[in-house]
C-alpha cells in the first residue's frame, strides 16, 4: 500500500507538526508578551491550551523525525488511535481556546479603551490567529490519522 501524505513517519507529516509547533509558539508568545492576559479565563485558557499543544507536536515532531531518519514507521494499531484520539481532543481544545480569545478581544476592544490598549487588543487578535492557524494544522492530522485507522 502507498503511503499517505501527513501520515506518522513522513515528511509531510513532519511539516504539519512543525507548523504546529511555531503556530502555537507564536500564540503563546503574542499572548504572553502583555502581563495582564492573566486577568481573563479565556486567555489562560489559550495559553493552557498552547502549551499543551507545544508538548504533543514536539514529541511527535521528534517521533516522525526519528521514524523518517531510521525508516522505520510504526503502525500499531492503538499507537496510530492514541494520535488520532490526541490530536482530536487537542484539536477541539484549539479552536475553543481560539474562538474565545477572539471574541473576549473584540468585546473587549468594543467595549472601552481603558480595557483593552490598542497594542495589547491587536497581540491578542494575532494570538488567537496563530491558534486558528495551529488548529487547521492539528485537525488535518488528526483527520488524515483518522482515514488511515480503518486499514490497520
Amino acid at each position: 500500500m502507498e503511503e499517505m501524505p501527513g501520515v506518522l513517519g513522513t515528511s509531510s507529516s513532519f511539516a504539519l507538526r512543525l507548523g504546529q509547533t511555531v503556530f502555537s509558539s507564536a500564540s503563546l508568545f503574542f499572548m504572553c508578551l502583555d502581563v495582564d492576559f492573566y486577568g481573563y479565563s479565556a486567555f489562560c485558557f489559550l495559553v493552557m491550551v498552547m502549551g499543551l499543544v507545544i508538548s504533543w507536536s514536539t514529541t511527535l515532531l521528534i517521533v516522525d523525525g526519528y521514524s523518517i531518519f531510521v525508516k522505520n514507521v510504526p503502525k500499531q494499531r492503538r499507537f496510530i488511535f492514541t494520535i488520532t484520539f490526541g490530536d482530536m481532543v487537542l484539536s477541539y481544545l484549539l479552536l475553543a481556546a481560539a474562538c474565545s480569545t477572539a471574541s473576549i478581544t473584540d468585546l473587549l476592544k468594543k467595549a472601552d479603551k481603558a480595557y483593552c490598549p490598542q497594542n495589547s487588543c491587536n497581540r491578542y487578535l494575532i494570538s488567537a490567529a496563530m491558534a486558528i492557524l495551529a488548529w487547521f494544522l492539528s485537525s488535518a492530522s488528526c483527520l488524515i490519522n483518522f482515514w488511515l485507522f480503518p486499514s490497520l
